[in-house]
């Protein structure tokens, strides 16, 4: 209700009010710039197990649904 009243004090449509409104908030959001964030790199070791070929998707099917 309060943006139907103030459109209708400012002598627009409700569309409008709503189109600058979002129009502000994608403005601002687009200034803002975000820390940037280091992601962990692990440092384990190992790999696969042996006979595991993680290029066939059907063998590694296979090996999790008999786990």
């Amino acid at each position: 209700m309060q943006a139907k009243k103030r459109a209708a004090d400012e002598g627009r449509t409700l569309t409008a009010l709503v189109e600058d409104g979002l129009m502000l908030v994608l403005a601002t959001a687009a200034t803002k710039s975000r820390e940037r964030i280091v992601l962990p790199v692990s440092k384990a070791v190992g790999g696969t197990l042996p006979g595991i070929d993680l290029n066939s998707s059907s063998d590694l099917e296979e090996i999790m649904n008999a786990s």
